[in-house]
């Protein structure tokens, strides 16, 4: 099912943020950021009343009103009748978003066997999963697949789809063009307008680790102001939020922390390099390395790591402020002594001011967490929700 809620791409950027604008704000630009204003409002605090929503957002009655009457067109928001218990005055009519009118199709292309869909709600419920083996295809034949794999789980959707968001390892642009993913043979890949084309969707695609940390901070309610979601998994990313934003670094490539060199004349690593954080923290590494051992010598051989992923955080801890750390991955290898001699090391490495209030846990959403990092994709791209 498909839907015919979309966006301009000049609506989707809305207005800046920058320091320095170096362009006026134009009037499609008002009117999505506007339209994004009263969106994120109902979609995070449930009905109110239009009087109500020009308060919260600080608009004019006059906008609010051609924004909600605009909105109801689109199929997006309705009215749900007067406000319960009201006895003065003119009763209030309620406004509410239709989450339930609308579904999302979420793509998971972490691991390397296979790939894992689902449609969902625009509340981050799930409606139907789906999983398909990869076996061993990459470049244009897992093109083809993905698409063959996104039709099929559109094709099962319950209500028109918004879109398709997909997490995808690798660096990835905010066009959704695959620079570069050499464990998919991806090099320079429009992945995202090739898939919009074939499925006449809008499709929005990023690096899979990015969009975790988009999925724990709108559905897994984690703090956006400094937070990191580490994903540990085949390889090793890390998706970062700054107050309330997506950092994505100037070459689209910020997280990239599973190639940082913590071992000197380490393994080799699929980047071509040895040594780096992904030869030891990967959970292929890990199951390696505890392999055989008794507990108390698992143990040490995860803390030993974790010693590791705590050196390698401790700058970053202390560059960007950090205040979240959630790890994304097998608890039973993550969970324990390596968090916890991760959280030590980088409490030893970093002034009491900057790590005072540090907390680093697994995430909340566990497997499901770039799914629903894909979901937010949409919800923010096509709404500007999240």
């Amino acid at each position: 099912m498909t839907t015919a809620v979309t966006r301009s791409a000049a609506a989707r950027r809305g207005l800046s943020t920058g320091l320095r604008p170096t362009s006026k704000v134009l009037p499609e630009h008002a009117r999505a950021h506007n339209r994004s204003l009263v969106l994120q409002h109902l979609f995070h605090e449930g009905p109110t009343s239009r009087a109500d929503l020009a308060r919260a957002t600080s608009l004019t009655r006059v906008t609010i009103s051609d924004l909600v009457s605009v909105l109801i067109a689109e199929g997006l928001v309705e009215e749900l009748g007067i406000r319960p218990g009201q006895r003065v005055g003119k009763p209030a009519i309620l406004i509410g978003m239709r989450t339930s009118a609308y579904q999302i199709v979420s793509v998971d292309l972490t691991d390397d066997a296979l790939m894992r869909g689902a449609v969902m709600s625009l509340t981050g419920d799930f409606v139907v999963r789906q999983s398909l083996a990869i076996e061993g295809r990459a470049g244009t034949e897992l093109v083809d697949l993905l698409t063959r794999f996104c039709r099929g789980l559109i094709a099962v959707a319950t209500r028109p789809v918004l879109g398709v968001g997909i997490g995808s390892p690798g660096v990835v642009d905010t066009a959704g063009r695959v620079i570069e993913a050499p464990n998919r043979r991806w090099y320079d890949v429009p992945l995202a307008e090739q898939l919009a084309e074939s499925l006449a969707l809008p499709v929005h695609v990023a690096n899979d680790a990015n969009i975790a940390a988009l999925g724990e901070f709108t559905f897994g309610g984690a703090d956006g102001t400094g937070l990191m979601v580490l994903t540990v998994g085949e390889g090793v990313g890390a998706g970062i939020m700054l107050d309330g934003s997506r950092v994505r670094g100037a070459v689209d490539a910020a997280g990239e922390l599973g190639h940082v060199t913590v071992v000197d004349d380490g393994l080799p690593c699929a980047c071509g390099r040895t040594g780096c954080l992904e030869t030891v923290l990967s959970v292929p590494a890990l199951r390696r390395a505890v392999e055989g051992l008794d507990k108390e010598a698992s143990d040490a051989v995860l803390a030993s790591v974790g010693r590791l992923l705590g050196i390698a955080l401790a700058p970053v801890v202390s560059a960007l402020n950090l205040g979240e750390i959630l790890i994304s991955g097998p608890a039973d290898l993550l969970d324990g002594p390596l968090r916890d001699a991760a959280i030590d090391t980088i409490n030893a490495r970093t002034m009491p001011a900057i790590n005072a209030g540090l907390e680093l846990r697994m995430a909340s959403l566990d497997e499901d967490v770039v799914l629903a990092g894909a979901a937010v994709l949409i919800l923010s791209g096509q709404l500007g929700v999240s």
